[in-house]
């Protein structure tokens, strides 16, 4: 198998506790063995690095999309497979990114990690349902603040019953069929 060294920038969006990150990172793992370039941009690592300062509020989440769209972007014109696994709850943020990336030419894959709340919920991985439900916080994406599922993903990954290798092989598949592996 020859390693293509074009890039990609590929947005997994979901709830929290959806299956993203997990399956950012096992898709990484699988490109890497193959020889690919490829950087996980990690929500909660980038909201601490880059993003520190910016609350939750509509406009925050929108400028902190827009950060990590513009780090995706420029990695990815470099030849990097970069899987950004970030809410990114509204969807004209998500398509400022998307534009950015075809005004640039780079290629831009949006994934829905579509799982259902209550499946999130039990595995709450960070507490936030438990905390959201003890009113300890607020404004939780998919509960008590918006969530705008995209309309016409490249791909949408139902991980309800389907394995972390099974719902990355999803993806790898996609990027197959789009000449980006």
């Amino acid at each position: 198998m020859s390693v293509t060294d074009t890039g990609a920038t590929v947005w997994l969006t979901g709830l929290p506790s959806a299956g993203k990150t997990t399956i950012a990172y096992a898709l990484a793992e699988r490109l890497r063995g193959d020889g690919h370039r490829v950087e996980v941009l990690d929500g909660d690592e980038i909201r601490e690095f880059l993003s520190s300062g910016l609350g939750f509020t509509r406009e925050d989440r929108h400028t902190n999309v827009q950060r990590i769209g513009f780090v995706a972007e420029l990695l990815a014109s470099n030849g990097v497979k970069v899987l950004v696994p970030v809410i990114a709850p509204y969807a004209d943020s998500r398509e400022a990114v998307r534009k950015r990336h075809q005004g640039q030419g780079t290629a831009y894959l949006e994934v829905h990690v579509a799982t259902p709340v209550e499946v999130c919920s039990v595995r709450d991985v960070k507490g936030l349902y438990a905390k959201q439900a003890a009113g300890e916080i607020s404004g939780l994406t998919g509960v008590d603040d918006p969530y705008e599922i995209p309309a016409d993903p490249d791909l949408r990954i139902e991980t309800d019953g389907r394995t972390v290798a099974d719902s990355a092989n999803a993806l790898r598949t996609l990027l197959t069929g789009k000449g980006l592996v």
